[in-house]
């Protein structure tokens, strides 16, 4: 972003400033936008803040302990401001940090917070108003907590205000999306898990295409971008989606990266049946072992987020398999693959590239359908589990995810087939999702980028019924009440960003970068970043 200075305003301001007891060397580049000084401490260490990252300047009064010190005896009464910033800690957890600058010379104090709060005035991609959702059950039932005692004072700080809803039962939000006037805010905030998100989620896609006039049950429509951001404030039972898009799951860390403004695309799935849509999806569309996990979970929400465990363990031991048909359009838009290494980072590549490829493929087609003259592949079989995925689905118990190269906004899920094979071999794959080997190396497994997928199970192949009238037929029903019997059981259900799909023959289409969120990507090892703030400060100080 490039930065116009005010009029008459230095490029660059260094003044020598009180720290603590002691005087630092303290050097404002606002054209390169960097805060830095030396500690007159622990061994005149270097510190710099990017301004991007500072959240709120405030003039300030020296605390007692430095006031009553000799060193004020002699001096006027001293002028101080104070500057809270983002502090980068390990793990991507981000902490607010302040430091208070003092001087005797009140212009210069007023000079300093000026000039800093300018440049806070430049950053125009920070929200000034949120609406703000808030899912008092979700998890462990913390999410109203969470928000006023971690979220609200920061938001305070940075001078954003907020509308407040708490949610009182199921489509809330969603409902009141449709309602409300969402213009006059600069994002929408769910706090709450990865269904309160979805739930946002639907509504926010929802609204704009309805503004539009787009028809969301024609499955070829090309949806129109939501231009709102959607904020994440960790406080459910499962948060994949902000795991894998701030790389991890923390209140406080995603409330500033909130407040910074950052700006995450995001590619999003649409799932129809028979022409007419179903639901959205943003990580996990799984069909098979984790739609059957899902399932089975639901009836034990008093278990709180334990079922998952009980239910998952219960789901491998009956070791399900379903037979059906798929078919998928190759995404050969995209650069990267699923079985590389290039994981999906900050202001990744890949994204960029693969978007801007997408868009001229489909401005060469021009009024052509694309979709129906490029090539289809279709495989047949029996599957312990059909996963797509948009992103990692990175979690704390699979650091890696699903798909390690799955890219955020490339406009491609990662469509990923899980053939009927022992329970040993199922657990060896299973195992590989929580540590470093590759979970795609077996002869059973394969993947592919896509754009787009069809699914079919058997059963619906050989009714052409609706799929509601299917479990009456034959013997699904039976073993749908008796799950133990460890046959081919007639239809699973689909776990769609953990909620149910009960519709076995569904149509997919990726949506390129549909949605923003308040996130900046998983960012790269603090390695290089720390030579890089060392060398600036070598140059600014």
């Amino acid at each position: 972003m490039e930065r116009q200075l005010p009029a008459g305003r230095p490029p660059r301001l260094v003044s020598s400033l009180g720290l603590g007891q002691r005087c630092s060397e303290v050097t404002l580049d606002q054209e390169r936008g960097l805060l830095a000084w030396r500690h007159p401490r622990r061994g005149g260490e270097n510190y710099f803040v990017p301004t991007s990252e500072i959240i709120a300047v405030e003039e300030s009064e020296l605390n007692k302990k430095q006031r009553n010190t000799g060193k004020w005896h002699k001096l006027a009464k001293p002028h101080s401001f104070t500057v809270y910033y983002v502090k980068k800690a390990r793990n991507h957890r981000w902490w607010c940090r302040d430091v208070t600058f003092w001087c005797v010379d009140e212009n210069l104090c007023n000079q300093w917070t000026q000039a800093l709060k300018e440049l806070l005035e430049m950053q125009k991609c920070r929200p000034k108003r949120l609406l703000v959702y808030i899912n008092p059950y979700g998890g462990k039932r913390q999410g109203k907590r969470i928000y006023e005692q971690k979220v609200a004072p920061l938001f305070s700080l940075a001078s954003i205000s907020t509308d407040v809803v708490i949610t009182e039962h199921a489509n809330h939000a969603k409902d009141n999306l449709f309602e409300v006037n969402i213009n006059k805010y600069d994002g929408v905030v769910c706090v709450g898990g990865d269904g309160m998100f979805s739930e946002v989620m639907h509504g926010l896609i929802g609204r704009m295409q309805k503004d539009s006039g787009i028809d969301q049950n024609n499955p070829k429509a090309p949806l129109v971008q939501c231009n709102i951001r959607i904020g994440i404030i960790p406080a459910g039972s499962t948060d994949c989606v902000c795991y894998s898009t701030v790389g991890i799951s923390d209140p406080v860390t995603s409330a500033l990266h909130i407040i910074v403004g950052d700006s995450q695309p995001l590619d999003v799935s649409s799932v129809h049946h028979n022409n007419t849509f179903l639901k959205y999806s943003v990580s996990l569309l799984g069909y098979g072992f984790y739609g059957d996990i899902l399932k089975d979970s639901e009836k034990k929400r008093w278990m709180g987020p334990m079922r998952y465990d009980y239910s998952g363990f219960k789901t491998f031991l009956s070791h399900h398999y379903y037979e059906g048909t798929i078919s998928f359009q190759p995404a050969k838009h995209t650069l990267g693959s699923p079985r590389d290494k290039d994981s999906c980072r900050t202001g990744c590549y890949i994204c960029k590239e693969s978007e801007q490829q997408l868009a001229e493929q489909q401005k060469k087609c021009g009024l052509k359908n694309e979709e129906d003259e490029e090539e289809w592949k279709v495989i047949k079989g029996k599957f312990l589990a059909i996963n797509a995925v948009n992103m990692s689905c990175a979690c704390p118990r699979s650091p890696k995810g699903l798909s390690p190269a799955a890219h955020l906004a490339d406009g491609s899920a990662d469509l990923i087939l899980v053939r009927k094979c022992s329970r040993f071999d199922f657990l060896r794959h299973l195992v590989r999702n929580t540590n470093q080997n590759d979970q795609f190396d077996f002869s059973f497994v394969d993947v592919y980028r896509v754009k787009s997928f069809q699914f079919t199970s058997k059963l619906s192949e050989d009714n052409g019924s609706n799929v509601a009238d299917i479990g009456k037929k034959r013997f699904g029903q039976f073993c749908r009440d008796h799950p133990a019997c460890c046959c081919n059981i007639a239809d699973s259900t689909w776990n769609c960003d953990g909620e149910t799909l009960d519709s076995s023959a569904i149509e997919v289409r990726v949506h390129c970068q549909l949605m923003k969120l308040f996130a900046r990507g998983i960012e790269e090892n603090c390695k290089d970043e720390a030579a890089y703030s060392h060398s600036s400060i070598e140059h600014l100080l």
